[in-house]
């Protein structure tokens, strides 16, 4: 593409759409993750607890599972007068814009309204995840079979999320200490008018939405899907979260309190396969009993992940193993970051500028590194040095630690970590990219993406109890031997798997249509 062109389609209103829109999506994570765990601290919540609120981001983990359904259904008004995509997207920020107004209304310093807290957090996680699943359905429809405009629309979405990420990570932290509150001095108003102000820059995406046209795809219901079978998909899908969530209860009050952390783990795996189970068994039953038509079910969740387990054969397990745990040494670590950076004595205005400024530009020049190299070199070989890197810079934070409060180390370890994190993430959605079939392209990255997080985030909310027996030390020497196996993982996927060039070559080699 000419040099002309190339610098052209950065200025494409489909470009500058997927800015402000990964800007949108860059929001609310944050008000999940590292805001909130510093709220909740101010406010005198233990650190187990504050932890395990990081599970209310799940829902990037299980969006694959409604994925489907945001294909399938139109949304009565909103699809008639928006389209299918935007409709979708008007209503995903505006569940988000809720969901951070109810956190806004709680005190968590009142132990009380922490259930209510930790709802309304799932709530943000889950429109939040939907969110991200219809703009990654938006972009592909915006410019199908456009490679080149497509790696432009990635580029400036990914550019724009990383922005929100700022907002939503430095912004609030600076908001929330001009507004009076600081460890030691917890003042809730600060907090609320902070998350006032994060749910104020929503409007960016609403508005976005409301100014983009939506993509000219002619999208065909699945043969034989019929108007009526809307509402029993929903029916069946509401029906097994149900069953989800009531199994998950139950099994919840069967363990002894005080149990080590990698008890309780094994446990929650146990609790959660049950959930599952007890969901798909309830979606079963409703097909036996007619209530919703095999067919419909098979073309709308079946069919998709039949297709990769066709195309890979007894390697799909591997690949699966390999996509669940790549990321599982910083995604368990930045559970509980903020938490570690304010008990080694750190401002938050310090933790703003070293972490959520500085080392989101480190992430975007460890992304930007990562995609140059991605096209260069063999992918494989770039999996395993971001694998490696991703795990070895781990051991840094144990020198912070033994540091203490010492800014500039802080600035360094935060250097090293975030550029490896962002390589890492660069090679492996180009690794993923090359995994996803053109016929099922939403549904299936949404599976790869949510389960790339799913192991993580659980082991993560438990991160906090980890650090209360071995210390701050040993947590990250144990966040740094998790990645030994994702080295194994990647060898044996670059040596074993076939079809060889779409992986262990570079990406200019091309794959499979599929």
């Amino acid at each position: 593409m000419p040099r002309r062109r190339a610098w052209a389609g950065y200025t494409d209103r489909r470009a500058v759409a997927m800015l402000l829109l990964g800007f949108a999506a860059g929001i609310p994570i944050l008000l999940i993750f590292s805001s909130l765990s510093l709220w909740l601290t101010e406010a005198g919540v233990d650190r187990a607890t504050v932890t395990m609120f990081s599970w209310a981001a799940l829902g990037y983990s299980f969006k694959f599972i409604w994925a489907p359904l945001i294909d399938a259904l139109p949304l009565s008004w909103l699809t008639r007068r928006f389209g299918q995509r935007r409709g979708w997207l008007l209503l995903a920020q505006g569940l988000i814009i809720a969901a951070i107004l109810a956190m806004a209304a709680l005190n968590p310093a009142n132990a009380a309204v922490l259930p209510w807290m930790a709802a309304a957090a799932v709530l943000l996680g889950f429109s939040s995840a939907t969110q991200d699943v219809v703009i990654d359905a938006y972009r592909i429809e915006s410019a199908p079979g456009d490679a080149a405009m497509q790696s432009v629309m990635s580029a400036t979405y990914t550019a724009g999320y990383r922005v929100g990420m700022i907002v939503a990570g430095a912004g609030a932290l600076w908001l929330a200490s001009g507004f009076g509150s600081e460890k030691g001095h917890y003042l809730y108003a600060a907090w609320r008018n902070t998350y006032w102000l994060m749910a104020a820059t929503m409007g960016t995406g609403v508005l976005t939405t409301l100014w983009v046209a939506e993509p000219a795809v002619k999208r065909e219901r699945p043969a034989g899907l019929a108007l009526g079978d809307n509402a029993r998909l929903v029916g069946l899908f509401v029906c097994a979260v149900a069953a989800f969530v009531l199994v998950f209860r139950w099994a919840g009050g069967w363990l002894p309190e005080n149990q080590g952390p990698l008890l309780s783990l094994l446990w929650e795996g146990a609790r959660l396969s049950a959930a599952l189970m007890a969901a798909v068994l309830t979606g079963r039953l409703l097909v036996l009993l007619g209530l919703v038509r095999g067919e419909v079910v098979r073309q709308t969740w079946v069919l998709p992940l039949a297709d990769f387990f066709q195309r890979y054969g007894r390697h799909a397990a591997l690949l699966l193993a390999l996509i669940g745990l790549y990321r599982i040494s910083d995604i368990v670590a930045g559970v509980i970051a903020n938490v570690f950076y304010a008990d080694m004595g750190f401002s938050k205005d310090e933790i703003a500028g070293a972490v959520k400024t500085f080392g989101v530009l480190m992430s975007i020049a460890g992304g930007f590194f990562g995609g140059l190299l991605a096209q260069r070199f063999a992918v494989m070989r770039m999996m395993m040095l971001g694998a490696v890197l991703a795990s070895a810079t781990n051991l840094l934070f144990i020198l912070l630690f033994w540091q203490g409060h010492n800014l500039l180390f802080l600035y360094l370890a935060v250097a090293f970590d975030n550029l490896a994190g962002g390589l890492a993430s660069a090679v492996f959605v180009a690794f993923l990219s090359s995994l996803t079939s053109i016929r099922f392209t939403a549904v299936q990255y949404a599976l790869f993406s949510s389960l790339m997080t799913l192991l993580p985030k659980t082991l993560g909310g438990y991160s906090g109890s980890i650090v209360n027996q071995i210390g701050y030390d040993g947590f990250f020497l144990f966040t740094a031997l998790l990645g030994l196996p994702v080295l194994g993982l990647v060898w044996l996927v670059g040596h074993k798997l076939p079809l060889q060039g779409r992986f262990s070559g570079s990406l200019k080699r091309g794959r499979k249509a599929t």
